[in-house]
């Protein structure tokens, strides 16, 4: 199918390269020269505005916006509005809250133009094994999209979840649920790598792939990055998070569901940020005061 593709960094510039090699008329635009440059090369036709864009694309058109979740989406779809007309059709991929979507739909559909919001999951690995896809939308909007679809994602490695929204509403929870996930297998890891015994965790996280209860793509990862470096010497403790996260625990505490591990794990990636946390400096100091005990000097682990 043809299609306009709005934002070409990691995912995005990925996402193209899948469709190009499927068969698939891509017109591609991204604030970057160099990366249209480079979406040039795999075989897109490179645009450098919106109104450019816009031109490229036969009606009714379907343009992908993939760029950063808050103000740039806001601004990019606002931007389409205007050089799109009735009939065509918006797909935000990125990590928008869901919410947002609802507002996103109304206003475009004011111009007559559709809405899809689509949760994308696979990161870099994405260019080779596929997306894992959740698509809010009217049925027969994604079913417009259904080609290109089929060609991101593995096989059945996409879902019509519902009306517009639902798509990444179903992601942030995906989301949540990775956050818990990883702060298990890096709870359990630490334990390994503290205890008494000389471990090889690398050689742990690959037996546990073969047949174990806790086997998983994330797993897979932590086998590889363990075996390049075995005590993780060369990577900085530090963990961002996109939003969707602290989204889900939003969202349980409206829904008055309890999410204590996915709520706790979301608060381990706040404090991996901190240097030094102002907490554990007040319960030192607390401790010294009812109890005599010593004091660290600033900077010093006991």
């Amino acid at each position: 199918m043809q299609i306009g593709f709005v934002g070409l960094g990691k995912m995005g510039a990925n996402m193209v390269k899948r469709l190009i090699a499927d068969g698939h008329d891509v017109v591609a635009y991204d604030l970057s020269e160099e990366a249209v440059t480079a979406a040039e090369a795999e075989g897109a036709r490179g645009a450098r505005s919106l109104e450019e864009l816009a031109a490229g694309l036969d009606q009714p058109r379907a343009v992908w916006v993939m760029v950063p979740h808050g103000k740039p989406t806001e601004e990019t779809i606002r931007s389409l509005g205007g050089v799109l007309a009735e009939g065509d059709l918006v797909v935000d991929g990125g990590n928008s809250e869901f919410k947002e979507d609802r507002e996103h739909a109304a206003w475009l559909s004011e111009k007559g133009v559709r809405f899809v919001d689509a949760g994308v999951s696979g990161g870099v690995w994405g260019l080779k094994l596929g997306y894992c896809m959740m698509i809010g939308g009217a049925d027969d909007d994604v079913q417009r999209l259904a080609p290109a679809l089929d060609t991101l994602a593995p096989p059945d490695g996409w879902l019509h979840c519902g009306p517009v929204s639902s798509g990444h509403f179903v992601k942030m929870v995906h989301n949540g649920i990775e956050y818990g996930l990883m702060q298990a297998y890096a709870e359990g890891l630490e334990i390994l790598e503290k205890s008494e015994y000389e471990l090889d965790l690398g050689a742990i996280a690959e037996l546990w792939k073969h047949g174990s209860v806790i086997r998983s793509w994330l797993l897979e990862l932590a086998a590889d990055a363990l075996r390049d470096d075995p005590h993780l010497e060369k990577t900085r403790g530090y963990v961002d998070d996109s939003g969707e996260g602290r989204w889900t625990v939003f969202e349980a505490i409206n829904e008055s569901v309890p999410a204590p591990v996915i709520a706790l794990s979301l608060m381990m990636r706040m404090r991996s940020r901190q240097d030094e946390s102002f907490a554990a400096k007040v319960n030192a100091a607390l401790r010294a005061e009812f109890g005599g005990h010593v004091i660290g000097e600033a900077g010093t682990i006991h």
